[in-house]
């Protein structure tokens, strides 16, 4: 595949501060020239620790700033000061790994070492991945300190959920470095015509399994993870959407231009779409929504015995038929998902048809390592006039890239 290179001659300013993720900042620099950049890097004390100041050097073809007074990489720059050197220089400026440290001294307008300062006397927009444990990035103090650059135009891509340095699992672990470079056209000055075309256009997902309960600690439920909802999500923020997140699974850290709804049942999460889908442009439907419910759920824990349990089961609501003829929808494009074992294009053809939709996510649930609860998915994407997109197995975030790529043609065409 041709390489492409649409950052060709723009300068990035790469801050990379001490997280055990700094390693991936290696990739960044790689990725973006690449794709045509010039990199230059600047790194705080602790970031030096984690990855070499000569590897960054090597990758970028640039000396790194690693203190205020680093003459080679200010006279690399055409300055006699490292930081303004930098600062006057560079176009777009990328945090990657953003620390709690980091994130808190830019919030503060600190400038105590080569990255702070050159942050501080730079005009150019500001890219964070954010990279730290659960605990602190949940802590009240980070939240303020990242609302803050947001007000100021920062923009933060992630952090994911996942395996941290500790050991433990939850928020707080960075992006992959690709999201991170796929985040860059939209913040860079001067991106080109149509890559932020969601740009503050209102688009709701769902994600995650409905649970419809049969008593207070037991459910009808299914395998769904809200991992592809949560990877739509991604992508409807990087174009620029202020997204509407009603979901089943547990959240997603909070993010600029995110709101979250969360639901337990099919009933409580059509009631949620019902009241945010007024004026949205998009409606992604991926969520994994009951088919069945018990007819009666019971007050009480329901004790076990030795004799059989019959349970009544009666059918759950259907988001998709319900929303069929609402006005709500009016002018939104409509895309449903149809996880499938067999007649996979027929059986999405026809909810497509069924369901009056404007495309129709289709994919093999019996596919070993695909589908639910799984980070990969195969699909192809149907729209109304016949199979739009196929995607052999790659990551969530890839697909969810590939359908609002198909959304991005429905909706260039009204």
């Amino acid at each position: 595949m041709a390489e492409t290179r649409a950052l060709e001659g723009r300068r990035i300013a790469v801050y990379v501060s001490g997280s055990v993720a700094a390693y991936k900042a290696a990739s960044v620099v790689t990725a973006l020239r690449k794709q045509g950049a010039e990199v230059r890097v600047a790194m705080t004390a602790a970031g030096a620790r984690f990855i070499s100041p000569i590897t960054m050097q090597s990758l970028s073809g640039h000396p790194v700033a690693t203190s205020l007074w680093d003459e080679p990489a200010a006279q690399d720059a055409g300055h006699g000061m490292t930081h303004l050197a930098l600062a006057a220089w560079a176009e777009l400026q990328v945090a990657v790994p953003a620390s709690a440290d980091l994130i808190a001294r830019l919030a503060l307008g600190l400038a105590d070492d080569a990255v702070t300062a050159t942050a501080l006397a730079c005009r150019a927009p500001l890219l964070l991945a954010p990279a730290m444990e659960s605990e602190m990035w949940s802590h009240p103090a980070t939240q303020s300190n990242l609302d803050t650059l947001r007000g100021r135009g920062a923009v933060v891509v992630g952090p994911t959920s996942g395996r941290l340095a500790s050991g433990d699992e939850g928020p707080g672990r960075m992006v992959e470095p690709d999201e991170v470079v796929a985040a860059v056209p939209g913040v860079l000055p001067g991106v080109p015509a149509g890559a932020r075309w969601l740009d503050g256009e209102r688009v709701v997902v769902t994600a995650g399994g409905t649970r419809e309960p049969i008593d207070p600690v037991r459910y009808v439920g299914n395998r769904s993870s809200g991992k592809m909802g949560n990877a739509l999500t991604d992508e409807a923020l990087r174009l620029g959407g202020r997204v509407i997140l009603v979901t089943a699974a547990p959240p997603p850290p909070p993010r600029h231009g995110l709101t979250v709804v969360e639901v337990g049942t099919a009933d409580e999460m059509l009631a949620a779409v019902r009241a945010h889908l007024a004026g949205a442009a998009v409606l992604v439907m991926a969520a994994a929504v009951a088919d069945y419910r018990p007819a009666q759920a019971a007050q009480r824990k329901i004790k076990k015995r030795d004799d059989p349990f019959d349970l009544a089961l009666v059918p759950a609501a259907d988001i998709l038929h319900a929303l069929r003829d609402d006005d709500a929808r009016r002018g939104a494009i409509v895309v449903g998902f149809a996880a499938e074992t067999d007649n996979l294009l027929a059986n999405a053809t026809a909810k497509l048809a069924e369901k009056r939709l404007d495309l129709i996510v289709a994919n093999d649930v019996s596919s070993e390592g695909i589908g639910m609860a799984t980070d990969d998915n195969a699909v192809t994407i149907i729209g109304r006039d016949g199979v739009v997109a196929e995607v052999s197995r790659a990551p969530k975030r890839e697909i969810a890239r590939a359908v609002f790529a198909a959304v991005h043609a429905l909706h260039h065409r009204r």
